[in-house]
Order: structure tokens, then C-alpha cells, then sequence
């Protein structure tokens, strides 16, 4: 008897610890611990979600104005300054890169209907910038990010979207790793990009990893398989998760597809 109240406790404790760790599981808020890396031209950018939560981050303006405009959505253990420090944008581009609640100084505590609604609000307040040109608004996801930049090109209007490692479902992510346990049914913090990306109709480049330990490469792919509109498949060599972005094949890549999106849709 003492045996089936251990398996009953292993059964009903073990999915009950992952329903109340998930938070943690999925969100690495990381603080903002210094500017001095900012180039001089990035100015902060705040935004007020629906339910006035503010969120920080920074607009470094292109070369041109109005400038056509990247809007980054970043990973789940990413302070998004250091995004903005990358000397291989286009200079013709502005971009905007704002922290998720809870990272940097943002307000606030991240879930994936906030995010989400955040992200809404972020473009539209980058829309009604002067200084942006609102046909040429590129959102750019990362990880965790492609989903919530998927939402935005579900929802708005974008005139392209680069997706670094995407995947369909968080939950699908979720089996791949966990596959002991009914991640559907525990799952908080679903994400569902692939139902948005059967919406999505403008340009896409996926850019994947050859050796990814994070995103599976199938779920990347269903992603991809997904997308409605035209789309692109890049795969970076002897890279993983989270080595991928510093690579010059990663740099030459998304420097290709903004200069094919540069110009204002007709």
C-alpha cells in the first residue's frame, strides 16, 4: 500500500511543482545593469501597456528620416540594450528594442497575454512616431520573441518579420522537453504562434541554428510550414540557441532581407 501512495504523491506532486515552477521555467527576467554600452544616438523609449504598466527600452534612429523601422521582441533571459549596441544594423534603420515586463526597468510581471498586448501597444506607439515611416515597420523575434512578433504581424500591419529560432507552441516546445508530463494541460503561457503565422501574409525569414539544444528544429519548421505569405529558410552553420546571432552568416543574412523590404510596399 505505502508504494501506491508514493506513486500517487510522484503522480499528482510532480505536474503540481511544474504548474507552480512554470513561471520561473519559462521567464528569466534579467536587470538593466549599465547604459554605457548604448550607442550615443539610442534614446529611451517608453511605452504605457492597456492597463498602465510601463515599459522601457530605447529607439536608436536610422539614417534617413522618416526611417523605415525594426521593432525587436528579445528571448527569455534577454536585457534587450545590448541588441541595440550591435554595430551590424543597416544604418539606414532605427530600431526599437523595449524590455518584456519585469526586465530592465520595466514594470510589471511577464505572461504571455501581457507580452503580447504589450507588444501591440509598442507598435502602435513606434506607428505614430514622426520619425518612423509606418509602411516600413519590420518586426523581429527572437526565441520566446518570434511568438510575440508573430502576434504583431497576426494583428497589424508589417511590412516583414525575421524570426530567429522560432517554434509553433510553446506547449509543443514544452512535450519535446518534458515529455513525462501533460504540458498541455499544465501550460500557462501558451504562445501559439502557428495560428497567428496561418494569418500572416508579408515576408519572412526564419533563421534556425544547425545544431539548436533549445528549439527542436521540427517545431521551427511547423512554424515555418505555417506562414502564409512568402518566407525564407536560413540555416546558420556549427551554431547553437545562443550562438547563432554573432555569426557573420546570421548578420549577412538579415542585411539581405531588410534591404529586399527597404522599400515601402505599393
Amino acid at each position: 500500500m505505502e508504494w501506491l501512495l508514493v506513486l500517487a504523491a510522484i503522480i499528482v506532486g510532480v505536474p503540481a511543482a511544474a504548474w507552480l515552477a512554470q513561471d520561473s521555467l519559462i521567464f528569466f527576467p534579467q536587470p538593466l545593469t549599465s547604459t554605457a554600452h548604448l550607442p550615443p544616438h539610442a534614446a529611451p523609449f517608453v511605452v504605457s501597456a492597456a492597463d498602465g504598466t510601463r515599459v522601457t527600452g530605447w529607439i536608436a534612429q536610422g539614417s534617413s528620416t522618416p526611417a523605415p523601422t525594426v521593432i525587436y521582441f528579445g528571448g527569455n533571459a534577454e536585457e534587450v540594450s545590448h541588441i541595440l549596441a550591435e554595430r551590424r544594423w543597416p544604418p539606414l534603420w532605427s530600431i526599437v528594442a523595449i524590455n518584456y515586463r519585469g526586465y530592465g526597468t520595466s514594470q510589471g510581471k511577464p505572461g504571455a497575454r501581457e507580452l503580447e498586448a504589450d507588444a501591440l501597444a509598442i507598435y502602435d506607439a513606434v506607428r505614430k512616431r514622426e520619425d518612423v515611416d509606418p509602411a516600413r515597420i519590420v518586426v523581429f523575434g527572437r526565441s520566446l520573441g518570434t511568438a510575440v512578433a508573430t502576434h504583431v504581424a497576426a494583428e497589424r500591419p508589417v511590412h516583414g518579420v525575421v524570426l530567429v529560432s522560432p517554434y509553433d507552441s510553446l506547449s509543443a516546445v514544452g512535450r519535446h522537453h518534458y515529455p513525462f508530463l501533460p504540458v498541455s494541460l499544465l501550460l500557462k503561457h501558451r504562445f501559439d504562434a502557428e495560428t497567428d503565422a496561418r494569418r500572416c501574409q508579408m515576408p519572412m525569414l526564419a533563421i534556425v541554428a544547425s545544431a539548436d539544444s533549445i528549439i527542436p528544429a521540427a517545431r521551427s519548421r511547423a512554424l515555418y510550414d505555417a506562414w502564409a505569405g512568402p518566407k525564407s529558410w536560413q540555416v546558420v552553420p556549427d551554431s547553437d540557441h545562443n550562438s547563432l546571432g554573432a555569426t557573420p552568416e546570421f548578420w549577412r543574412g538579415v542585411g539581405e532581407f531588410l534591404a529586399q523590404v527597404a522599400e515601402p510596399a505599393k
